[in-house]
């Protein structure tokens, strides 16, 4: 390992004095971890903010196209107005859904119930992969309990 010279400027009463020292390098970053403190409060930027003197100026023109790009610009898509329910849609509800064709849709009414949308995962029925693309257009709303009996 070679060692860093780093040579050590302190203001003193009668100017600054300077001192060299061998450093190695954790000895170095210990010394500027050190001197940070002391070299930000002497900073001629960090003792006085300089104000902005620029004037902002714009053309009307400039305004009106920044309002166009603003609307032509793509935004985030819609919330989903409608979630697919996975214990109780059918095969062709099922198919509407991102990379869900004939077999994934049947492979999920063979697999039901489903208590989380993660069980489609969990049982093995989508990889991950299509179950990324999906996750936030599902649902898996428990069966519903009929009231007469138990």
């Amino acid at each position: 390992m070679q060692d860093v010279g780093l040579r050590l400027v302190t203001p003193g009463a009668l100017g600054t004095r300077g001192v060299t020292m061998q450093l190695g390098w954790f000895g170095t970053m210990a010394a500027a971890l050190i001197a940070a403190p002391a070299i930000a409060a002497t900073s001629p930027s960090a003792a006085a903010p300089v104000a902005d003197t620029r004037v902002a100026t714009t053309a009307p023109h400039a305004a009106a196209k920044a309002r166009s790009t603003a609307a032509s610009s793509p935004q985030a898509p819609a919330p989903v107005q409608h979630y697919v329910d996975l214990n109780s849609a059918s095969r062709k509800e099922l198919m509407t859904l991102p990379g869900i064709g004939t077999e994934e849709a049947r492979r999920i009414i063979a697999n039901r119930p489903y208590l989380t949308k993660t069980d489609l995962v969990a049982k093995q029925v989508l990889p991950v992969g299509p179950y990324l693309s999906l996750k936030h257009l599902v649902v898996a709303m428990p069966a519903k309990v009929s009231k007469g009996g138990r």
